[in-house]
């Protein structure tokens, strides 16, 4: 049975989630309103209902809540795929294409469940050291798709397949991300791992 004061941190964190995830949830449409560069601090404070003291405790400023937003969204695309793939495996599912096409349906799935987040960071519009920090991602996500990919037959070496794989991907998730529908973004989903399914092959 929990004590009184593993009762109390417990409330501690709690309202430390509840207050960040109030402030990114504003940020996002603070941003997706004005634009990186026009979003104002006070706009997002009011917004969530939180303290500017909160804001600058929890993110540092405005561009500590960009970063966050960006790492949130892709944080929740790799776990899906990761998700995606662990569940194939279970259902018995080892060859590595296999794998690799249903990490990339949860992905795809991802950006459009997600897609408010996902439009915004496809202007490019940001702090500084945001492109920084989005080509390291994207190095990750091949770098991850390597490792998947690394058992797949004579075909082209994991990294060349891994590389060209993962840029087909990325690309198509912003397509998804901004489908006028949810069966637009289904047709080009399903377009998209047809595609992936040739390349790998």
């Amino acid at each position: 049975m929990a004590t009184s004061s593993e009762k109390a941190t417990g409330r501690r964190w709690s309202r430390a989630d509840a207050t960040r995830r109030a402030l990114l949830d504003a940020a996002l449409h603070v941003f997706a309103d004005r634009g990186y560069a026009d979003a104002g601090i006070a706009e997002i404070v009011e917004r969530s209902g939180v303290s500017v003291g909160s804001l600058y405790h929890h993110y540092g400023g405005k561009a500590g809540l960009y970063l966050a937003l960006a790492e949130d969204l892709w944080r929740g695309q790799e776990d899906a795929a990761a998700h995606a793939v662990a569940a194939a495996r279970t259902d018995g599912a080892d060859d590595p294409i296999a794998l690799f096409l249903a990490g990339a349906r949860a992905y795809l799935a991802a950006c459009w469940e997600r897609r408010d987040a996902a439009r915004l960071f496809q202007v490019g519009e940001g702090p500084s050291g945001f492109a920084l920090l989005r080509r390291k991602r994207a190095q990750h996500w091949v770098g991850q798709n390597t490792k998947l990919l690394a058992g797949h037959g004579d075909g082209p070496a994991p990294q060349v397949l891994s590389l060209v794989l993962t840029t087909v991907i990325g690309e198509a998730g912003r397509e998804i991300a901004l489908a006028e529908d949810a069966a637009e973004a289904r047709d080009v989903r399903e377009e998209v791992l047809r595609i992936l399914a040739r390349l790998a092959g």
